[in-house]
């Protein structure tokens, strides 16, 4: 019998991506002051802070459920230097992309698995997302279209949607830009006997 698989998220990207690859797992969001993990890890890469915060939200529902392994990630954007977080109002969305625009734009995205008080696995992936000039006008249209949807992703984009509109160039794996590097998670997943190897 192997261990339950818990999704420590409730988004819908990586809901989404695990149940088109077949996985079978429940979903139990964590709930973690990401704020006071990031205080900690000062001066550390993007990935790095990335993977950290994947670990934390898994360790704060492996405690809920010790005999499953959990299953936390997160996604970051760093561009031009600065980090990004969700825009928290459609004027601050208007503003990121403002910024993006014309620049490239660095998406970290990590994936951890944690069983009892242990990480066992973890993973960062990066793409490379070249924002094409944005005129005012598209940023207006564009917020019209996918506001609040984007509310809750980092970049103030969906890839899947019309945000796919800002990109000229992505350079990366189409799972890191949805926010979960599933391909090595899913070998992850093999070698645990989660999945068929």
């Amino acid at each position: 019998m192997t261990r339950p698989l818990i999704l420590a998220s409730k988004s819908a990207s990586r809901r989404a991506m695990l149940d088109a690859a077949g996985v079978a797992y429940e979903s139990i969001p964590a709930d973690i002051d990401e704020r006071a993990v990031e205080a900690g890890l000062e001066g550390a890469a993007p990935s790095e802070v990335a993977e950290a915060l994947a670990v934390a939200k898994a360790a704060a529902v492996a405690v809920l459920s010790p005999q499953a392994l959990v299953l936390g990630s997160d996604s970051l954007v760093v561009c031009a230097g600065r980090r990004f977080d969700k825009p928290q109002t459609r004027d601050e969305a208007g503003e990121h992309l403002r910024f993006f625009s014309g620049k490239v734009m660095e998406l970290h995205s990590a994936a951890a698995l944690v069983c009892g008080d242990g990480c066992i696995w973890s993973h960062a992936s990066i793409a490379r997302l070249h924002v094409r000039e944005l005129s005012d006008e598209f940023i207006a249209h564009y917020l019209d279209l996918d506001w609040p949807a984007i509310g809750h992703t980092v970049g103030a984009f969906r890839i899947e949607g019309p945000g796919v509109q800002l990109f000229d160039r992505i350079e990366g794996d189409q799972f890191t830009v949805l926010g979960m590097p599933l391909l090595p998670l899913l070998e992850a997943l093999r070698e645990e006997g989660v999945l068929i190897a």
